[in-house]
């Protein structure tokens, strides 16, 4: 007996209906289609790859790691989005020297997840290559990447305006007095920093014409924002925009360790508003992500996908907002 035919005897169904369930067409009632794919268990048939994503109901979230409190902060957002939905995330972590994107994935594909969401993953690295992405949308895979851009993926992005985050930061202290102002920011190969420095750079020309740039490139940790802001320092600088919250706290100890204070001394910003940053000494004056509608909208975009419905690839970017708090004053000599 064919295929068809053992599913529709075991199901009560044509077969015509059979071969709607298994090529996902519509026109077929609920009962009717889970009938259909009972059969397809109990007899041992293996589902086809869409219907087997769609009923799993799980959703892959890569993210870098935890210690940033930023990423704890997305996939919770993501995970309240997916739950609305009634789709489960399967949380995959990376940690230096851990299991890599690359690794999770084929691990992902093999639970039969209906989509994958990477939070600045290799998305983001310009020196990476694209393949690993188009490899995954040609199998038919919905997926979305937040906080990162590449040409050539058909996939939606999901981003904040870091440009227009590096103009509210750079105007505000413009506005405080400052003129000697540098960035502390991550690896210049990250799509993110690469918008960063574009930005503080427009905002500098625009607000401070003919004033000296100071852009200092590290890591994403306190003590990468440690070791920039030594540097800073040593240029001059009176106050400081950081690509993380994280290296503002950096930036902060190293101002500290050269006998210096924020913010009678020297200013800093962080970028991300992270959970907590309202109570450190001083409260930090930062740059929010908008994590909860960002989160939604990669949420939606994955969702529509998986429903069937047209969706245009494109990148989303999302205005930041500029959250004062007590690391940020008057210039020196302007109070």
């Amino acid at each position: 007996m064919s295929r068809l035919a053992d599913l529709a005897q075991h199901a009560g169904v044509s077969e015509a209906t059979v071969s709607r369930v298994l090529n996902d067409r519509p026109g077929v009632a609920a009962g009717t289609r889970q009938a259909v794919l009972t059969a397809l268990d109990v007899l041992g048939y293996e589902r086809p790859s869409k219907l087997r994503r769609s009923s799993a109901g799980l959703v892959g979230l890569v993210v870098p790691e935890l210690t940033n409190p930023i990423f704890p902060a997305f996939a919770q957002a993501v995970e309240t989005h997916l739950a609305a939905a009634n789709y489960t995330p399967v949380l995959c972590t990376q940690v230096p020297g851990g299991i890599h994107e690359d690794d999770y994935v084929p691990m992902l594909l093999d639970r039969g997840v209906a989509s994958i969401i990477f939070i600045s993953g290799l998305h983001a690295d310009s020196k990476a290559g694209v393949e690993r992405y188009t490899t995954l949308r040609e199998r038919g895979l919905p997926i979305t990447m937040i906080n990162g851009y590449r040409e050539g993926v058909e996939a939606t992005f999901i981003s904040s305006d870091d440009v227009a985050g590096m103009h509210l930061a750079v105007r505000h202290l413009r506005e405080l007095g400052h003129t000697r102002i540098g960035l502390a920011t991550g690896p210049s190969r990250y799509v993110p920093v690469q918008r960063k420095i574009a930005g503080y750079a427009e905002a500098m020309d625009e607000l401070l014409p003919g004033r000296e740039h100071f852009t200092e490139t590290t890591l994403f940790t306190v003590e990468g924002g440690v070791a920039a802001g030594r540097k800073l320092l040593e240029q001059g600088v009176t106050a400081v925009v950081c690509g993380s919250d994280l290296m503002a706290l950096g930036v902060i100890r190293a101002v500290r360790m050269a006998g210096l204070r924020v913010p009678e001394d020297v200013s800093v910003i962080g970028s991300d508003d992270s959970q907590l940053v309202g109570f450190t000494d001083p409260p930090l004056t930062t740059v929010r992500q908008d994590v909860e509608s960002m989160s939604e909208a990669a949420v939606t975009a994955i969702l529509e996908e998986i429903h069937g419905e047209e969706v245009v690839h494109r990148e989303y970017l999302f205005a930041p907002e500029l959250i004062l708090r007590r690391s940020t004053g008057a210039a020196p000599g302007r109070r």
